[in-house]
């Protein structure tokens, strides 16, 4: 579905605004080396980040639905009582309050993180294929 454009300059400066949020994201993403989460957009209840641990993943289960979307770098995702290998491409999905971590990742690993919705997570079934 495209968008209609709309009167005088609007449509363009959002266009603008959208393209630089994604090339800014990009250039933030961590080199391989370091460790740190970054945020990189935030709007509403959606917060945008990139996460690259080092070695070991020591987080917390957090308060918000999350979603994890892997960048680079291969490895197992323990989430609950399940434990899963990812690779770059994977999308991963934890509701608040699940214990998760990464585990056994190569050197390279980065995900993106998308953190939605309200504190304590969102009511209702997961969709699964």
């Amino acid at each position: 579905m495209t968008e209609k454009p709309r009167a005088g300059n609007a449509g363009a400066a959002r266009k603008s605004e959208c393209l630089r949020t994604i090339a800014g994201a990009v250039a933030q993403m961590p080199p391989a080396d370091e460790e740190q989460y970054v945020v990189v957009f935030n709007h509403g209840t959606l917060e945008v980040g990139v996460y690259a641990p080092r070695k070991r993943d020591d987080q917390t289960p957090h308060t918000r639905d999350e979603v994890y979307v892997v960048n680079r770098g291969t490895g197992m995702f323990a989430c609950g009582r399940e434990r899963v290998p990812f690779a770059p491409g994977d999308f991963l999905f934890v509701p608040a309050h699940e214990t998760h971590r990464f585990e056994d990742f190569t050197d390279d690993f980065a995900a993106w993180v998308l953190f939605y919705g309200p504190e304590g997570g969102e009511v209702g079934e997961v969709a699964k294929p």
